[in-house]
């Protein structure tokens, strides 16, 4: 989708991605948690394992025309939920938050949903399973507040980190869009918007 309108100005940048602090207000929450319990009814949250057969602590779910996976093959994308089942449709309210950071990107076809509860973290990581770079990754921030890490494009180095909270998105993008991050804890107990706790992270991407 292009809307040709110039995307918003971040609050700031963490070594090149746009952090947006708050750009969802609890109303706006609240119905991008509702369309995620949609999503989570058609294509149920489950736990992946890496390449080398450990369980991650995450649990994830997706929308759209793809979703991520992972096993012993690797990581990669398919079309349809483990189960056999369809991915279901990208909610609008989420696809209102990418127009409203990205308005001149493509629309995305994937809406990557993690569930992180208690230790659960995503260790230092690339977005590099989609085909075209030149468009962002979308990070939409949900609930308890977790620590982000980024790097850059090569393993090791410096890193920075900020807390992201409910509300907050973040933007890979440019020169950023390769960076290497993760999420190194949650602070439970510090939002009450999810009824169980926890924090949902949904992460919108371009994958062909």
């Amino acid at each position: 989708m292009n809307t040709g309108q110039p995307p918003l100005e971040p609050d700031f940048s963490l070594r090149g991605a746009s952090v947006y602090t708050g750009l969802l207000n609890p109303t706006d929450q609240r119905a991008v948690v509702e369309a995620v319990r949609h999503v989570v009814a058609a294509a149920p949250l489950f736990s992946p394992e890496t390449r080398w057969g450990k369980k991650m602590s995450v649990q994830m779910t997706s929308a759209g025309r793809y979703g991520w996976y992972s096993d012993r093959k690797g990581y990669r994308y398919i079309d349809r939920h483990p189960s056999g089942s369809p991915w279901p449709p990208i909610p609008e309210v989420i696809l209102d938050v990418w127009a409203r950071v990205a308005p001149m990107a493509r629309k995305p076809d994937c809406c990557l949903v993690n569930l992180y509860r208690d230790r659960a973290k995503m260790g230092l990581h690339q977005d590099r399973d989609e085909t075209d770079f030149a468009q962002p990754v979308v990070s939409i921030s949900l609930g308890d507040d977790g620590l982000f890490r980024i790097g850059g494009t090569e393993r090791g180095g410096t890193t920075q980190s900020v807390w992201l909270c409910s509300g907050d998105v973040l933007v890979l993008g440019g020169k950023a869009r390769l960076a290497y991050h993760g999420i190194d804890r949650i602070r439970p107990g510090s939002s009450t918007l999810l009824r169980d706790g926890g924090r949902i992270n949904l992460t919108l991407r371009v994958v062909t």
